[in-house]
């Protein structure tokens, strides 16, 4: 009758570990900076790897009026590069909580 209940016991133990790992997981992703550059490193970004801008910085030899779209258009260029890197560290952080792990195929972590 209660045949199933040790695999029940089991299977909520490996749920609460990979609770406790993915909590750990999300704390680090705010210490995990990727950094994304465009103009030729002109332009730099680092955001965290949930996507928070951390810092932003500019070769001052771009400064100038007539130059002002441009270093708009690098500032957004480095920003979404530094995200992209940024989602690519989460995902690798996520990866390694989640190994041998029995999940189902293409499920995604953090939900």
């Amino acid at each position: 009758m209660f045949k199933g209940l040790g695999d029940m016991s089991k299977l909520m133990k490996q749920a609460q570990e990979m609770q406790e790992k993915m909590t750990q997981a999300q704390a680090r992703l705010d210490e995990i900076e990727a950094e994304g550059s465009a103009g030729a490193g002109m332009v730099k970004a680092v955001v965290s790897a949930k996507g928070l801008l951390k810092r932003v910085s500019i070769d001052p030899s771009i400064f100038s009026a007539e130059d002002r779209e441009v270093v708009e258009d690098l500032i957004v260029a480095a920003v979404q590069d530094a995200q992209e890197k940024g989602q690519e560290a989460a995902q690798a952080e996520m990866a390694r909580v989640t190994e041998g792990m029995p999940l189902p195929p293409g499920m995604k972590l953090p939900f």
